[in-house]
C-alpha cells in the first residue's frame, strides 16, 4: 500500500492576523456572562453529560464524574506531544481536568480519569492557568476531558477574557457530551477535538461502560461540526478553527474503524481532518485475566487495515504525523 498523504488545500487556510477567537465577540457583547449563569444553574440539577445524574453539584454532591462545585485540575503545561497542528513550535496550552464520565477499562490516564488525582480549582485560579499558558506562548488552550466541567470552564473563561486572553480554545473530548453542554459552548469553542471510540453499543458497554456511547458520539460530533465546520489552519499549519477527529485503532478491530470512517464521510464530509492513533497499549484494568482479548498492542497489519479503511471511505485529510515510522511495521 502506498501511503499518499493529501495536503491541506488553500481553502482550509486563513491568516492568523485575520483570526479572532470565537468567545471574544460573546465576551464583548456580555453574552458570555449569561452563558456562565446558565451553566451554573444547570449544576444545581446536573444533566450536563449523558449520565444525567441529577445531583446538586453546587452543594458539592457528586456521582459518576466525582466533581462538585469546582473543577478538579490534574496539571497544566505547554504540551508538545499533541498533533503538530496544535502543538506547533511552542506547545498546546493543555489543562487536564480530573475524573471522567466514561469508564474506559484501557484508559492510559487512569490515575486522572479513574482515581481523580488533582486539586479543586476555583474560577480565578483556573483563569490564571489560562493566562499563564498564553504568557508562555502556547498556540491555543487545550481543555482535556471537559465534558463534566463546562460551566466551570465558562466561569473562568469570562474572567480570563476580561484580562486579555485571546488564544483559540480546543475542546478535547471523548464525544460523550450532552446537547446542553454543547449548546453552552456554541460560539465559544474554536476547535473541537472529539474521539470517536466505538461504533457498536456492545463494545462500548464492555470497554467504556456506556452502551449509549455510539449514538451519543454521533449526535455530539455532528453538532460540533455544525458549529465550527472542517479544520482550518493558519499560514504556518497551526489549527485555528474546526473539527479534528481522533480514532484509536484497537486490537481485533473492536472499535469498528471501517464503520466510523464511512460515517465520517457520509455525515461530515471527505474533508474532515482525522487522526488515526496507533498508540493503544494495555493499561488500567486490562490484563490476562480481565479483557484478555485486548491485552496486547495492535499489530502493523491492523494499523495498515485501518489506513486502508480510511482511504476506502473516501477521506483525504489524514494526520500523517501519527503514522508509526518503525521500518517494516506496517507490512
Amino acid at each position: 500500500m502506498a501511503l499518499v498523504i493529501m495536503s491541506v488545500s488553500y481553502r482550509f487556510t486563513i491568516t492568523r492576523a485575520s483570526f479572532q477567537p470565537a468567545y471574544v465577540k460573546l465576551w464583548e457583547s456580555g453574552q458570555l456572562s449569561r452563558r456562565v449563569e446558565l451553566g451554573l444553574e444547570k449544576l444545581a440539577d446536573c444533566a450536563l453529560c449523558p449520565r444525567n445524574c441529577h445531583v446538586n453539584r453546587l452543594e458539592n454532591l457528586t456521582k459518576v464524574c466525582k466533581t462538585g462545585r469546582y473543577a478538579t485540575v490534574s496539571s497544566h503545561f505547554a504540551h508538545s506531544g499533541e498533533e503538530r497542528c496544535l502543538s506547533g513550535s511552542r506547545g498546546s496550552g493543555t489543562i487536564f481536568f480530573s475524573s471522567c464520565n466514561l469508564r474506559c477499562v484501557f484508559c492510559q490516564n487512569y490515575e486522572i480519569s479513574w482515581l481523580g488525582e488533582g486539586h479543586a480549582t476555583k474560577p480565578d485560579e483556573l483563569a490564571e492557568m489560562m493566562l499563564d499558558l498564553q504568557g508562555k506562548g502556547c498556540h491555543n488552550l487545550n481543555f482535556v476531558t471537559p465534558e463534566h466541567v463546562v460551566p466551570q470552564i465558562l466561569e473562568a473563561l469570562s474572567l480570563a477574557a476580561k484580562r486579555g486572553l485571546r488564544l483559540p480554545l480546543v475542546y478535547n473530548t471523548s464525544a460523550y457530551d450532552s446537547p446542553d453542554s454543547l449548546a453552552l459552548m456554541d460560539g465559544i469553542v474554536d476547535i473541537y477535538m472529539p474521539d470517536f471510540k466505538f461504533w457498536d453499543p456492545c463494545q462500548a458497554r464492555r470497554y467504556a461502560k456506556a452502551p449509549d456511547y455510539p449514538d451519543t458520539a454521533r449526535r455530539a460530533i455532528k453538532e460540533m461540526h455544525r458549529q465550527v465546520g472542517p479544520l482550518v489552519t493558519d499560514e504556518h499549519g497551526i489549527a485555528l478553527r474546526g473539527v479534528l477527529l481522533r480514532h484509536l485503532v484497537m486490537p481485533g478491530g473492536v472499535a469498528g474503524t471501517a464503520e466510523i470512517m464511512q460515517w465520517i464521510v457520509r455525515e461530515l464530509g471527505a474533508d474532515t481532518y482525522v487522526n488515526l492513533m496507533a498508540q493503544y497499549h494495555p493499561a488500567c484494568r486490562v490484563n490476562e485475566t480481565e479483557y484478555p482479548e485486548i491485552n496486547r498492542r495492535i499489530t502493523g497489519r491492523e494499523f495498515r487495515k485501518a489506513l486502508d479503511e480510511f482511504y476506502a471511505a473516501g477521506l483525504v485529510r489524514l494526520d500523517s504525523d501519527a503514522i508509526p515510522v518503525e521500518p517494516g511495521w506496517l507490512y
